[in-house]
């Protein structure tokens, strides 16, 4: 008997948990401008495209302007996807996607099932703003107030809302979940981690390895990245109907490095 209050404050913690990541998920949809060119009806096929660029170069930005790497490939991203929105003529003023950026949270020792769980940080990228110290300024302070709350909390912890859905709710409500990712989201943003060791395929070592991440249903374009050998690899992910000119937004992660680099040093 003396077990059930401690449960009952269990169920009840858990389910204003739940309330809380849902509140914010439903609110970071409101007032928040994205692009057609992010969103598309399935066809059923995939475009790829991959680009390269020098890691002591995203180095000499952050040492320059602070922060972390990934804030700087954060705001790589939101650059190119300026760039890309405004060379197709669909415009980028004002635009501001919901980027997910996926967080691995280690699970506490002892904690069943071992292991890592996968949770996220929601940001907006800054698309919209012509300055790309200023993006990158804007990228910081977001992850920043992601960084302070946790993975556990803010909209980007959706995915942890398995912890506390009863098995019935999975059932019921995953089909629905999985193909309503447009309604939290823009864009998917991940990071792939790579061995520091260098690769080998069938023998040969590979010199390039690009990471490619899922497409989920009603988006048109993913973003992956990974360090590898002294450079970063940008995967792009298309759905190939909606995004029939990728090779435009692969050129353009390689001119806003560059742009970043000028404005960095003059």
């Amino acid at each position: 008997m003396r077990k059930v209050p401690q449960l009952l404050r269990s169920a009840l913690s858990d389910a204003g948990r739940a309330l809380d990541i849902g509140a914010s998920a439903a609110l970071s949809g409101l007032d928040v401008r994205s692009s057609p060119a992010l969103t598309a009806e399935p066809s059923g096929t995939r475009r790829t495209a991959g680009v390269a660029v020098d890691l002591d170069d995203v180095h000499r930005v952050r040492k320059a302007e602070g922060g972390t790497v990934n804030d700087v490939l954060i705001a790589v991203v939101a650059g190119a996807l300026r760039r890309w929105l405004d060379a197709r003529g669909d415009g980028s003023e004002g635009v501001m996607p919901r980027a997910l950026i996926p967080v691995s949270k280690r699970r506490p020792r002892g904690v069943q099932p071992p292991g890592n769980r996968l949770s996220g940080y929601l940001i907006r990228l800054p698309v919209g703003d012509p300055d790309p110290l200023a993006r990158l300024g804007a990228v910081r302070s977001a992850m920043d107030r992601n960084k302070d709350a946790g993975p556990g909390r803010g909209a980007g912890a959706v995915a942890l809302l398995a912890d506390h859905v009863p098995a019935l709710g999975h059932r019921l409500g995953g089909p629905l979940v999985s193909g309503a990712a447009r309604l939290w989201f823009d864009i998917l943003v991940t990071s792939v981690p790579l061995p520091s060791l260098g690769l080998r395929l069938g023998g040969n070592p590979l010199t390039e390895v690009y990471p490619f991440a899922p497409l989920a249903r009603g988006h048109s374009l993913a973003v992956a990245v990974s360090t590898y050998r002294g450079r970063v690899h940008f995967g792009l992910v298309a759905d190939a109907r909606a995004v029939p000119d990728l090779d435009l937004l692969a050129r353009a992660v390689g001119e806003e490095v560059a742009a970043l680099i000028d404005v960095c040093d003059p």
